[in-house]
């Protein structure tokens, strides 16, 4: 996974908006991953490659500044493959899916806890480094939490873990909180 920021506005901060500028949550299929596999030290058939940005805009209504935050997440699907060579049977291929699928719901967890804290965050004049803080703070939750996800699943190779893996991210996905922005 790789994920990235983007940030540029000028101005006082009082209050926070958000929206969200990415794909909606879908269910990976083979043609996602458009990538040239890449052979690395370790045997992995398929890799996901998201990225999630954000940049927001500072406007004045009615004396009050606010900030408008765009946070995007996007599964970079020409950075993203699949070794079809070592995809040996059609329920192999969605072992494979599902798999990765996890790596998915983990970045689009992240993005959504990302728009929340900024939507209940309000900014003071520091805004530009509060908000790398938040960003890079939840980043590395989520780079850890992925990380173990590969590391418990063992590649999907423990099957035991894979699918307390799946119930739990199916469960954060279930119960995500909503996104509220504060205005």
């Amino acid at each position: 996974m790789v994920l990235k920021f983007i940030s540029a506005a000028m101005g006082l901060v009082l209050l926070a908006a958000t929206s969200a500028l990415a794909q909606p949550y879908k269910l990976l299929t083979a043609s996602d991953f458009q990538g040239i596999p890449h052979r690395t030290n370790f045997s992995a058939v398929a890799y996901t490659n998201c990225s999630i940005s954000y940049s927001y805009n500072v406007s004045r209504i009615r004396g009050v500044f606010q900030l408008d935050f765009k946070v995007s997440m996007v599964m970079n699907k020409q950075l993203s493959w699949i070794d079809k060579s070592a995809i040996k049977s059609p329920e192999m291929m969605a072992e494979v899916l599902k798999h990765e699928q996890g790596h998915y719901a983990i970045a689009y967890l992240q993005q959504q806890e990302v728009l929340r804290t900024f939507g209940r965050t309000q900014f003071g004049r520091d805004y530009n480094m509060v908000a790398r803080q938040i960003f890079d703070r939840i980043d590395k939750k989520y780079q850890a939490m992925n990380d173990n996800y590969e590391r418990e699943t063992n590649h999907m190779q423990n099957r035991v873990q894979q699918a307390n893996w799946d119930r739990y991210l199916a469960r954060c996905l279930e119960y995500i909180p909503p996104i509220v922005a504060s205005n």
